[in-house]
Formats: structure tokens, C-alpha cells, sequence
């Protein structure tokens, strides 16, 4: 039976210990066990491989607990000091890796072999002695899939108006000047609420216009990194000029990510910048009429960088049944229903052995979604998201900055000073 419960935080308990046993074949015996888990509200795929993983293993039960991405990464602290669970959806973990609050991986790395899957889906999982920087050092998260954003647009939409796959940021503008000239709106978005989402548009503009692997730098907490470089203040002047020529919705700042979805799927928007994570709710509810590209590079034939790293999992120091949890997120990645299921429910590639072909229909925005994970990662020009910076950076910083510069009253320069200022402070400089 898979149980879900109402969300509640309490203040942190006792003294944390860390624990880096390293188990030879971690499993979930025989006996009954409850996993508790946390996992991401409105993403169904954590959810649906544990309901097939009790198929396949009648002793596990589940207690899951669902949380919005902001929740999840504020509360962490206080959830994995007071009421850990076995695992749990968290998309950064500096400051908890910091605190010796979660499990260090790499024994079940080595045991069933995480540590040979590719550097950029591993990369910013690692994270050094003290928390800082991200990129190097033990493994203290995993996944299930890789996952790959760019630009999805609809296939009639952009028939009816003479839009094309863009080749280069031009012809991505060109191709919005066309819908807002033809009266459909050019990209449904959302930055309502405590969910930024302009961050993707802007880090996939920052892609275009600089290196993935300074934007990371500073995601991962290198010294002296600042997203105040100039290739990142173009991209921020590029947002706000298709802010200022209206090609987002003008309740922009009252719209969720929901609401977004919603708009983009009853065909009242040309483009949406998402993740794959709903490529197979897309195949579902629009078949055949749903395209996917990376977002452009400033010239034609250029390497496409993507915000493009596994939804990341992590088991706390104090969980009560670690091996079970590790047993569970290798078997999402290795057992064929399970892989399935990734692929059918999340609309991504399954992490773990490689694959000649996939389950998915040709022409769906399935397949060109894996295409474009395929040229991420021959390029090597993944990045992580810029909100996975620091545990706040996300609710306190890039939310509110960019709500001001939808609204008109922040510059792009000013976006990135106020950014740049809030990271120093939550780094400690």
C-alpha cells in the first residue's frame, strides 16, 4: 500500500552523524519494511516506480510525502536533522553536505556501478569536503533519468504562422515577432508565487550567449565565480527585451507552473521553455502535434548547452532503511519495467546500462527530446540549474529579482548585482 500524508516540518533534533558504510549488495530482505519518502509535487514519475517497485517487492510499503521544489530545498535542513526519511527529492546539497546530513554515495556507487555512468551526469552530484565547491569529491545524490530542457512549440501553431525550427537565437526572435504580429501568444510562462520559472529562459539564453561551464562554476560555489560576467548580462538584456515586446503573457507574475502547462496544451501559446518531464504528458494530450529544439546558439552550427543533469535523489545520514533506498534507485535504473516506466510516465532516458533503442514513437516529443539529450551529452555541454546555487537562492533571490524585472522595475544589470550580492552573502563570500 502506498500511503500519501500532508506535509509538515518540525525544528531540528538532535546531533547529526554521517555514515559512509559501504555495503557490497544493499537490498530490502524479506522483511516487512515502510520507506518513508519526499518527493516533488506535480511530478508523478518517484511516485509511480514505487508503486511497481512494491509489485516486484510485496515486503516494502511507502509513506511518501509530496513537496514543491521550493519547499523542498528551504525545509531540508530542518526535515533531515529532525525527520529524515529514507529518501528524498533534493535538488541541492551543499549546505546539508555541510551539516553531515546526508549519506555519502560512493560505496554504492562502486557496488553497483553509479560511477561509471557519464562525467555530466554525475558531476554535480559530487560535492568537496565542507559542502563547497559542487563538482568534485563524493557522491552524495543520484538519479533516475537524465533530463534535458529546451524549447517545446506546437507543430500547428507553427504551421499556420511559417515557423521552422530555429537555427540561431535570430531566428528564434524572428520566429516570436511572427506570432505576436499574428496574434498568438509567443511563450507560455510562469513566474507567479515562490517559483521563478524566467530562470528558464534566462539560463538557456545564458547557454547561448557564454560557457556552461562558467555558469556552472558558479553554481557549484567555485571561488571568486559571479554570474555577473558579460556573456550573462546579454542574456539577461535578451529576457528583458521579450519581456518588453510582450511575447509572455501579461499576468506573467500571477501565472504557475500549472497554469503554464495548461496554456501550452490547449494551443494558446507557440513555445514554452520546460524539461523533459512532460514530454510524456505532451505525447498524451497533444500526439504528433508537439516538436522539442535545444535553445539556439548566437551562430548557426554551434554547440547547444542545456540545463541537462538527473533529478537528483538523496539518502539521509540518519535514514532508518539506506540499503533499501539505494536497492530502490538502482532498480529504477536498471530494472526493465522500471526503465519503462521512466520512459512512458517521465518522458526521459533512464539512467544506468546504455540502450540500442528505446521504447518511444517515432516523431513524439519523446524521441526528440532524447535526440537532443544525445546532443548534450556528445558536446558535453550539460550545466546544472542556476537555482541549485545555494539551499535559498531559488525562493529568495532569483524569484523575487525576476518578478521585479518582469514588472519592469529592476534592470537586467540590476537583476544579476542583486543575484550575485545574495549569493555572496549565503556562501559566506
Amino acid at each position: 500500500m502506498l500511503t500519501l500524508l500532508a506535509v509538515g516540518c518540525t525544528a531540528p533534533g538532535g546531533p547529526i552523524q554521517s555514515t559512509v558504510d559501504l555495503p557490497v549488495a544493499p537490498g530490502c530482505g524479506t522483511d516487512p519494511v515502510m520507506v518513508k519518502a519526499r518527493f516533488e509535487t506535480g511530478f508523478p514519475l518517484a511516485k509511480a516506480l514505487a508503486e511497481e517497485f512494491s509489485r516486484q517487492h510485496p515486503n516494502v510499503t511507502w509513506d511518501i510525502r509530496e513537496e514543491q521544489f521550493d519547499v523542498l530545498t528551504r525545509n531540508a535542513p530542518r526535515v533531515l536533522a529532525d525527520d529524515p526519511p529514507d529518501i528524498m527529492r533534493l535538488p541541492q546539497v551543499s549546505e546539508v553536505v555541510r551539516a553531515g546530513l546526508l549519506r555519502d554515495l560512493d560505496g554504492y556507487a562502486r557496488a553497483l556501478g553509479w560511477d561509471r555512468r557519464p562525467d555530466s551526469q554525475t558531476r554535480p552530484l559530487r560535492v568537496a569536503p565542507g559542502g563547497r565547491p559542487r563538482g568534485e569529491g563524493p557522491l552524495y545524490a543520484t538519479g533516475l533519468s537524465t533530463s534535458v530542457t529546451g524549447v517545446f512549440y506546437n507543430k500547428d501553431l507553427a504551421a499556420r504562422i511559417g515557423v521552422r525550427e530555429p537555427e540561431t537565437l535570430a531566428e528564434l526572435d524572428d520566429a516570436l515577432a511572427r506570432a505576436r504580429q499574428a496574434g498568438v501568444t509567443p511563450i507560455a510562462g510562469f513566474n507567479g508565487g515562490a517559483t521563478g520559472g524566467l530562470t528558464f529562459p534566462l539560463q538557456s539564453l545564458m547557454g547561448s550567449y557564454g560557457s556552461p561551464r562558467s555558469i556552472d562554476d558558479w553554481t557549484f560555489q567555485r571561488p571568486g565565480a559571479t554570474i555577473e560576467t558579460p556573456a550573462n548580462t546579454e542574456a539577461a538584456r535578451h529576457l528583458a527585451r521579450w519581456l518588453a515586446a510582450g511575447y509572455f503573457d501579461a499576468d506573467l507574475n500571477a501565472t504557475d507552473y500549472a497554469r503554464m502547462v495548461d496554456r501550452f496544451t490547449s494551443g494558446q501559446a507557440l513555445f514554452m521553455v520546460n524539461g523533459d518531464w512532460e514530454s510524456g504528458t505532451l505525447d498524451r494530450r497533444m500526439p504528433g502535434r508537439v516538436g522539442f529544439f535545444l535553445m539556439p546558439p548566437l551562430r548557426a552550427g554551434a554547440p547547444r548547452a542545456a540545463m541537462a543533469g538527473p533529478p537528483t535523489f538523496v539518502i539521509p545520514a540518519r535514514a532508518q532503511h539506506p540499503d533499501c533506498a539505494a536497492a530502490f534507485l538502482d532498480w529504477a535504473t536498471t530494472d526493465p519495467t522500471a526503465r519503462s516506466t521512466v520512459v512512458r510516465v517521465g518522458g526521459a532516458r533512464p539512467l544506468g546500462p546504455p540502450e540500442s533503442s528505446w521504447p518511444v514513437e517515432p516523431g513524439s516529443v519523446t524521441a526528440a527530446t532524447f535526440a537532443a539529450t544525445d546532443e548534450v551529452l556528445a558536446h558535453d555541454t550539460a550545466m546544472d540549474f542556476i537555482a541549485n546555487a545555494t539551499g535559498a537562492i531559488y525562493a529568495k533571490s532569483w524569484t523575487p529579482q525576476l518578478q521585479r524585472l518582469a514588472a519592469g522595475e529592476l534592470t537586467p544589470e540590476e537583476l544579476l548585482r542583486r543575484v550575485q550580492a545574495d549569493y555572496l552573502t549565503q556562501t559566506g563570500g
